[in-house]
């Protein structure tokens, strides 16, 4: 990943900075109109799904699905740093409404991707005149994120001459967002060839949408059964025409996918931080602000702010991957995915935390948002399913590349310390080598059919590449002169102590704890890894979280 490849310079698809805050101011005006305070509050309570605001969102006044539609199809053309940065912004309102968005774009991803030009014609042209509610239709009640077992079929209609005119679809699915309200959903379902996409419109014969679930959080978005019965849709509505395209399809979009569902957990993580920090300010206890008490700052809000901006990072550097036209980058949306979203499941309890009795009270907002999050380490693939694919992908990826992978991260990091000593690179890139050496003992000892192994690995490699992302952006914006650099040194100083502690403890476990290891064979290995040099990444670790603390809090 270049320290270049941003969209300030340029060469990326989408849109210029002007018009990008042209669409997050339309987004902020919102919560003065159509989401007040009040508003999100009610529906939450009242479980509404607000069909009315969310298609006044799509009308001509407003036109924000516009964003996601290429120009051919009367969109804007926005990339993925774009939809990022508006639907972090329209989560900070709401989760809940920003899944109902969400969905729509969700839904459209097999036409974008999948779709013969007078597909994307008709339906991307539906949703960019601001005519339908759309929705993904793939989970089923025993297959979950399993999409090789799919259920649901699609069975060839033929003419009186032989040919193909269209299939009859039986089947159920589960958790569908917007599935209740759709004008249109794009389904997956077996046909003799493998699974493949359809267009299913609202109102067809034997498609039935079934009562909304009660849901713990994201209130204001609808969750809904939808089954299948005889369900006729002509030839014309296979997306793409070719059937048995359908897992592939998928697969093209869920790097995609999952790295938005980590933009909406982190607005909703950046939206009760809003909330815990200026309380923070106000109010006094023992005599002074709980602003200038380190249980409260070091505690419950610094190491969450520290997470969130390096998840921003990642989510930033590989949105901007994506914009450069670069695919397959699964692994990089379930690693944007896990990260984030646990990230800021973890923020929203702190922040409930930090406000104490009001945090446990509706009016103050938070413990909507604790309920709302929870479900982003949920959907789109839980965080134990992204974990199976990290581990999974980039063992075999460390395998073929006899090590290269992790160690070009290693090398990178080691040479920007060099040049750049106090980002915390230093720790990245020792990190980067234990994990290498650790993947290589594991499957030496065949050790990868251990899930609790494997889970581990994931979580070390989500660290080491979250921590580099961390430290490339810093070292830009030092490198460019930004006044935030100071302030991002020293957050990537104490995600790298983060990422070291991560590294030395579940090293440790792996090694001692599967046993297959013998007392002689782990000296060897903390020795020739230089992993005991981690533990020096605590250095000033509170000096810098004051640091950070003052900048937070403007003490």
């Amino acid at each position: 990943m270049s320290l270049e490849n941003t969209p300030e310079a340029g060469g990326l698809i989408g849109l210029d900075e002007e018009s990008r805050q042209m669409i997050v101011e339309t987004v902020q005006q919102l919560k003065k109109r159509l989401l007040t305070k009040e508003k999100i509050l009610e529906f939450d309570k009242k479980e509404i799904f607000p069909e009315a605001v969310i298609r006044e969102m799509l009308g001509p006044d407003i036109g924000l699905q516009l964003l996601f539609i290429p120009e051919e199809y009367g969109g804007m053309g926005g990339g993925a740093w774009d939809c990022h940065v508006v639907i972090s912004e329209m989560c900070k309102i709401c989760l809940g409404v920003g899944t109902g968005f969400f969905a729509i774009q969700l839904g459209a991803d097999p036409i974008l991707v999948g779709a013969t030009p007078e597909q994307k014609e008709k339906w991307l042209g539906a949703i960019a005149a601001g005519d339908a509610l759309v929705a993904y239709a793939v989970t089923e009640p025993n297959a979950g994120s399993n999409l090789a077992a799919l259920k649901t079929k699609a069975e060839p209609v033929t003419g009186e001459n032989g040919e193909i005119t269209g299939y009859r679809i039986n089947g159920n699915k589960q958790f569908i967002s917007t599935g209740g309200y759709a004008d249109f959903i794009t389904v997956l379902a077996n046909t003799p060839e493998g699974p493949s996409f359809f267009v299913v419109e609202k109102g067809t014969p034997g498609y039935a949408p079934g009562k909304g679930e009660e849901k713990h959080g994201i209130r204001a978005s609808n969750t809904s059964p939808l089954s299948f019965t005889d369900v006729f849709v002509p030839v014309e509505n296979l997306i793409g025409g070719v059937p048995g395209q359908g897992l592939k399809q998928a697969n093209m979009v869920f790097g995609y996918t999952r790295l938005m569902v980590a933009s909406m957990a982190m607005g909703a993580a950046q939206a009760a931080m809003e909330i815990a920090i200026p309380y923070a300010r106000e109010r006094v206890q023992f005599g002074s602000p709980l602003a200038e008490k380190q249980g409260y700052t070091h505690k419950l809000i610094v190491p969450n702010a520290v997470r969130l901006e390096a998840a921003g990072a990642y989510i930033e550097e590989t949105a901007c991957r994506l914009d450069s036209g670069e695919q397959d980058l699964q692994v990089e949306g379930s690693i944007g995915k896990l990260f984030t979203t646990e990230a800021a499941n973890r923020a929203a309890d702190n922040c409930m935390q930090a406000l104490g009795g009001y945090g446990y009270i509706a009016e103050y907002e938070v413990e909507k948002i604790r309920r709302d999050v929870r479900i982003t380490s949920i959907y789109e693939g839980t965080s134990e399913i992204q974990q199976s694919i990290i581990s999974t992908f980039r063992w075999k990826t460390t395998r073929k590349t006899k090590g290269a992978f992790y160690q070009s991260i290693a090398s990178e990091m080691a040479a920007i310390d060099e040049r750049v000593r106090d980002v915390g690179c230093r720790f990245y890139g020792i990190s980067a080598q234990v994990l290498n050496a650790l993947i290589n003992r594991v499957h030496e000892n065949r050790l990868t059919k251990q899930q609790t192994v494997m889970f581990a690995l994931a979580d070390m490699m989500t660290h080491v590449e979250v921590g580099a992302a961390m430290g490339r952006k810093t070292v830009r914006l030092a490198d460019n002169g930004d006044s935030r650099a100071e302030h991002f040194k020293a957050m990537s100083r104490i995600f790298a102590a983060e990422v070291s502690e991560l590294i030395t403890q579940n090293s440790l476990r792996i090694l001692k704890g599967t046993g297959a290891f013998t007392p002689e064979a782990v000296e060897d290995f903390i020795a020739v890894t230089d992993m005991n040099k981690l533990a020096q990444s605590y250095h000033n670790i509170i000096g810098d979280m004051d640091r950070v603390a003052d900048t937070l809090f403007a003490r």
